[in-house]
């Protein structure tokens, strides 16, 4: 398939319960019956929030107010190639009307896995089910558990709602009874954990997920958990990315973005590169490595999720 791919432009709009907007594609059109994020194409030459104006407003009678990039996913149909850029709509003025003769809904969140929806639009609703803040937790002792835990419920406390327990030199027992401690007190505040590299564990103790370093992940041919737990991965370059992808991960990290002690010889890859190489990532990439938390505008900017740091968020 050689043609071009169709950029399209995607909103996703949510109401004060939460609940997002969707649109079904009438019939006649390609996936006939689906729900979608409402938008539409560009034009040539056209910028991608001008575009996601012009849709919204032709489609919905609404005016945008505020938005920002959410996930842009490069898709091949059979019939076509499209690349969807989703936007998250964050105000807007008027009230969502069909202007086009379609069917108008909102849907809970928790929900969007249900219904019928095009494939290229499935990584935006992973996307909306993730922070933008993802908390790696540093490196204790064993005996230091009750350190490592009050830290997690001050993550908690503070907003943090996606934390990876990583103590990768703890003995097994010891990490099983911090784990508890750890998933007691994040369920406490609506926060989710993953569990570094060991899924079967993850599961043993009903953990939300898993987050596999490169080198694990690169052992494995499908994902180790099933869809209702996440199943992260970490990515240094363009082939460990795709690999998480083929695998069936849910989202990556991908690093460094900048220097870190922690990896003093490893080279940045900066802004530019990392933008470059989530370019064509179906799934949401955290930007990790020397990022604070005054970095999430420019972290999204360049196409990520958000970031993922340890000192930075601890």
């Amino acid at each position: 398939m050689s043609a071009a791919p169709i950029h399209v432009v995607a909103g996703v709009l949510q109401d004060a319960r939460g609940r997002v907007l969707l649109a079904q594609r009438p019939p006649g059109k390609h996936l006939a019956g689906s729900w979608e994020f409402p938008g539409g194409k560009s034009d040539p030459g056209e910028a991608p929030v001008d575009a996601l104006a012009r849709e919204l407003r032709e489609e919905l009678g609404i005016v945008i107010e505020s938005a920002r990039p959410l996930i842009c996913v490069p898709h091949e149909y059979a019939e076509k190639r499209i690349v969807l850029d989703v936007w998250r709509v964050a105000a807007w003025s008027g009230s969502p009307e069909p202007r086009e003769g379609q069917r108008l809904a909102w849907a809970e969140l928790d929900a969007l896995d249900r219904v019928p929806m095009p494939d290229a639009d499935r990584p935006a609703v992973t996307a909306l089910r993730l922070p933008s803040r993802y908390l790696i937790t540093p490196t204790f002792e064993p005996a230091q558990a009750d350190e490592l835990v009050a830290g997690i419920e001050r993550a908690c406390a503070r907003g943090i709602r996606l934390i990876q327990l990583r103590q990768p030199q703890w003995p097994l027992d010891a990490l099983a009874a911090v784990a508890r401690r750890a998933l007691e007190a994040c369920r406490a505040q609506g926060a989710q954990l993953l569990l570094n590299a060991d899924a079967r564990l993850a599961a043993i103790l009903g953990l939300d997920g898993v987050h596999l370093p490169a080198h694990a992940a690169a052992s494995l041919t499908q994902r180790p958990l099933p869809r209702e737990r996440w199943v992260g991965v970490s990515c240094h370059d363009a082939n460990e990315l795709a690999h998480a992808i083929a695998i069936g991960a849910d989202f990556a990290t991908l690093s460094p973005v900048f220097e870190t002690p922690s990896h003093a010889d490893a080279h940045p890859l900066g802004w530019e590169r990392f933008e470059e190489l989530v370019a064509d990532a179906t799934i949401p990439v955290y930007a990790l490595g020397g990022l604070e938390p005054d970095d999430i505008d420019a972290a999204q900017m360049a196409g990520a999720q958000g970031i993922a740091a340890i000192r930075g968020l601890w």
